[in-house]
Order: C-alpha cells, then sequence, then structure tokens
C-alpha cells in the first residue's frame, strides 16, 4: 500500500526531481534501469511485462511464490507492468478499463505500473512521474495519486513541463513532503495546500500560523470550517454529452451518453446535503417497483462520485448524502451505453458536374421536441482539398469555408426542434476530372479520402437526453438558514459524427 520514492523525469529518464520517502529501494540504480529501458530497449522488443534482474538484463517474468516480498520472485531485481496507450482499439479498451475500475481521467498517456519491487510510471507532456515501490502495494492507489499530483501541479503553475518543473523546486519539494507521508498518499487538495504552500515560498511565521489547517487532519478534508457567505446558494448542472457514429445508410452504429452533475457551492457552515434523482435503482430498493416500470426513471451505470459522497449510505438505499466542498466540484459522472436517435440529423448529396465543379446540398432536421432549441450549432461538412470559388446559399444561418481544415462549417444561432433547414455549396474543381470528383482517382480506384464524417456541435439548455431528473435536493446545516438551490440541465455533442455516403 505504500511507494519508496516518487520520481519526475525527463523523456529519456533522467530524473529532474525526486523524494525518497522509505529510505528502502536503491533510488540512483532504480531511475538508471528505467531510464535504460526507455533509451535501449526497441519498440517491437517492448513487453507489456518484464523484469531487470540483478545484473541489469531484462527478461520474461518469473512469478515468485505466493507473498513473497521480492521483486517477482527474483531476487536483486526490478519487475515492470509498461503499457502503452494510443490512438487504437487497445488504447481505448484500456482506457474504458481504467476509467471504470480506477476512476482515472486517461488521456495518450504511458502508464508503467507494476508488481512488488516496481516503478509507476505517467507520460505527461515532455516528462514522466513515476513512483517507485518495494512492496506489494496498491497500484490504483499509486496510479490515482500520480493523476492528482499532476492536477495539483497544474493548479500551481498551470502549465505542467520540464521548465515550469525547473522554475519551482522549491514549491514541488514541498509539495511532495505534504502530499505523502513516509509513502501513504495524503491530502491532494489546492484550496488546503495553499493555505500554507504559496507560490512565494517558504517565510517565517510563528508557532501558531505555520500549524497546518484543521481541514487538513479532519474528518472532512476537503471543507474548511467557519465559511460565511452573505447569501447562501448551491447551483447544480446537469451536464449531458452525446457520443454518437451514424453509418452512411442511417443505422446508428454506436451511441453512448456521458453525464456529469456540477455543483457550486456558496454554503455557509457546515451543511449536510441530500440529493434524489429517478434512479431506477433508487427506486427498486425502496418498494417503489410501478415508478421504476414507468418509463421515468433512469439507471445509470459506470457511477463515479467526489469523494464528499458517503459511499455506504449509497450502496445501502442509493442515497446520494453529502458534505460539499466550497466553490465549484464534480459531484458525479455517469455513463449509458443506450440507442440513441441523432438529435440533429444530417443528409449530404454530392453532384460533381462537367466543367471541373462541385455542388452540395445538405439538409438537416432537429429530431427532438418542438418546444426545446439548439444553441450554437456548427455543422462540419468535409470537401475535396483543392476546391476554390466557394458559393453558398442556405435558408437559415451563415455558412464558411475553411480551407486549412478541408471543410465547410455552417452554423445556426437557434436551431428549434422539429424543424428542417436547407443548404447548397457549390465549388470549382481546378485541378481534377469529372471522374475523380466522383471518388475516381487516375488509377481508377475509389478516392473517397476526404470524406470524412460529418461533425455535429451544438448546446440543447433546459433538456437531458436520457432523461434524467433532479427529483429534490435538501439542504440541512444546524443554524437552520434557508438556502436557495437553482437546478440547470444541459445536453451537448460529445463525438458526435455522421458518415458521408
Amino acid at each position: 500500500m505504500v511507494a519508496s520514492a516518487i520520481l519526475i523525469t525527463d523523456l529519456t529518464g533522467k530524473p529532474l526531481i525526486s523524494r525518497n520517502y522509505r529510505g528502502d529501494i536503491p533510488l540512483s540504480s532504480a531511475a538508471e534501469k528505467f531510464a535504460s529501458y526507455l533509451l535501449e530497449a526497441e519498440e517491437e522488443a517492448k513487453k507489456p511485462v518484464f523484469y531487470v534482474d540483478g545484473n541489469g538484463e531484462f527478461g520474461a517474468l518469473k512469478r515468485g511464490e505466493e507473498g513473497s516480498e521480492e521483486c517477482g520472485g527474483v531476487p536483486g531485481g526490478e519487475t515492470f507492468v509498461y503499457v502503452q496507450v494510443s490512438h487504437g482499439l487497445w488504447g481505448w479498451a484500456l482506457r474504458s478499463l481504467l476509467f471504470s475500475t480506477l476512476g482515472l481521467a486517461l488521456s495518450e498517456h504511458m502508464l508503467i505500473a507494476a508488481a512488488p519491487l516496481s516503478c509507476v510510471s505517467m507520460q505527461h507532456n515532455n516528462l514522466y512521474l513515476c513512483g517507485v515501490t518495494c512492496k506489494n502495494s496498491n497500484v490504483a492507489l499509486i496510479l490515482t495519486y500520480l493523476y492528482q499530483l499532476t492536477a495539483l501541479f497544474q493548479d500551481y503553475f498551470t502549465t505542467l513541463n520540464e521548465e515550469s518543473i525547473r522554475d519551482n523546486f522549491v514549491i514541488i519539494y514541498e509539495l511532495l513532503d505534504e502530499t505523502m507521508d513516509h509513502g501513504l498518499p495524503q491530502s491532494l487538495d489546492s484550496t488546503i495546500l495553499r493555505q500554507f504552500i504559496t507560490q512565494e515560498g517558504n517565510r517565517m511565521a510563528d508557532d501558531s500560523k505555520s500549524k497546518p489547517p484543521v481541514a487538513l487532519t479532519n474528518a472532512v478534508s476537503w471543507r474548511a470550517e467557519g465559511i460565511k457567505h452573505k447569501k447562501n446558494e448551491i447551483f447544480l448542472d446537469v451536464v449531458e454529452k452525446l457520443n454518437l457514429l451514424v453509418a452512411a445508410n442511417g443505422t446508428v452504429l454506436h451511441s453512448e451518453i456521458n453525464g456529469a452533475v456540477k455543483m457550486k457551492s456558496f454554503l455557509s457552515g457546515m451543511p449536510e446535503l441530500k440529493l434524489g434523482l429517478n434512479d431506477k435503482l433508487m427506486f427498486e430498493a425502496t418498494g417503489r417497483s410501478n415508478q421504476a416500470r414507468s418509463g421515468k426513471s433512469v439507471e445509470l451505470e459506470d457511477i463515479k462520485f467526489h469523494q464528499c459522497v458517503r459511499l455506504a449510505r449509497f450502496e445501502n438505499d442509493r442515497t446520494i448524502s453529502f458534505i460539499p466542498p466550497d466553490g465549484e466540484f464534480d459531484l458525479m459522472t455517469y455513463r449509458l451505453d443506450t440507442h440513441v436517435k441523432p438529435l440533429i440529423w444530417v443528409e449530404a448529396v454530392v453532384e460533381p458536374h462537367r466543367g471541373s465543379r462541385i455542388e452540395y446540398m445538405i439538409k438537416t432536421r432537429s429530431q427532438f421536441k418542438s418546444r426545446s432549441v439548439a444553441n450554437n450549432v456548427e455543422i462540419s461538412i468535409p470537401v475535396p482539398p483543392d476546391v476554390d470559388s466557394p458559393s453558398f446559399k442556405s435558408s437559415v444561418g451563415n455558412v464558411t469555408y475553411l480551407p486549412d481544415k478541408d471543410c465547410v462549417v455552417w452554423t445556426i444561432k437557434q436551431f428549434h426542434g422539429g424543424r428542417e433547414y436547407l443548404m447548397r455549396a457549390h465549388f470549382g474543381l481546378p485541378s481534377i476530372s469529372r471522374e475523380e470528383a466522383d471518388g475516381k482517382d487516375r488509377s481508377g480506384g475509389m478516392d473517397t479520402s476526404w470524406k470524412k464524417p460529418i461533425g455535429v456541435k451544438f448546446e440543447i439548455p433546459y433538456f437531458t437526453v436520457s432523461g434524467i431528473q433532479v427529483r429534490y435536493l435538501k439542504i440541512i446545516e444546524r443554524s437552520g438558514y434557508q438556502a436557495l438551490p437553482w437546478v440547470r440541465y444541459i445536453t451537448a455533442n460529445g463525438d458526435y459524427q455522421l458518415r458521408m455516403a
């Protein structure tokens, strides 16, 4: 459960800054072997699991006896688990797995996790963040620490790169000391840490001021005591993003809803909040099966909560009970893997003509209720890379040709539900023939590389595609003040694409 040391290195594995918490590993030796592997091992030869033995040789993992504290059963060696997340299917599957099991927001990172004496590492920009341990430690805990440490550095320095590391050695050492104690992760809340670690560095202070804030050792570490606001309010936003992929024939190939409940709290004291949603499992747990079957309930998946939520209470009766941090935070995120019809449908007809010109007819239709309005709709239609002389005619909105992106962007400020609009675009094609405009290259094969999917951006306020609803938000505080809760719903595009015919 512990990390022996933390390293921050450049892309060659050269340490920029390090902190040895337990003194039970040869840190310099481990750093040299880590750097040697990054520089010497060929991409094809790199294995997801490998170890470095006492002689410094890379080899296949040899598992030791169960419960062994030696590194993979090889005395004097180091065991590494190495995973590279890429744009491919394996990278996507790994990110989904880590997000669902560890609650990590991963992008294109490189992870080096490990078994008994091991390195746990993450690539960020031109840096590696690496944790080293010689125990049978919780790798998920160390990974979570590294990601939260990265967010903490970004909060302090705005940009986390090699230059910002070199410019802030003193503060980074202070943060490394405060965020981990003898290898055990502590508070990584920037709001609390800023109370005694400032960007001006250390200053002489009397004993009363040098004591850590009460919140640091309190059971509610994310909220300080004695908070006061002139007006007690709390704002709650339910934001859903729709990921959609539609085939050229109109078949929905993939649809997914990623939702988040975002809160902004301006409440005095230490309030207790209870949030009720139209959660299907909650209705079933409380004996209200009729409401669960009525179609007005939602079955949420892959729920991830902020640390303030009492998980035991939620697992018992699905009640979301918590003491909120002050300010803005994400209370929970969720996912729904369900079939959703396109909210904004786009149909493109491409007509090549003799005389080296090409014509587009774009028809778009909103497929949500008429009382809702989609704001700032942007429809991006790909075009061949060498078109010229653009001319447009649309029934609504503005049309712009972006030659650097090889696309046409049709912007509609307000798109009411149940409406349909048309747009026509004409282009000249000076360098290709009619057959090439029709999708045939000079060798006779089909050239459809420019026919990328149509992308759509939008935002629909007061609407959720999943149907999730906030049933109640109760605020209980000892002083008994009255607070005003505000609730807002927003549905926006995620990765929303429609393939062209």
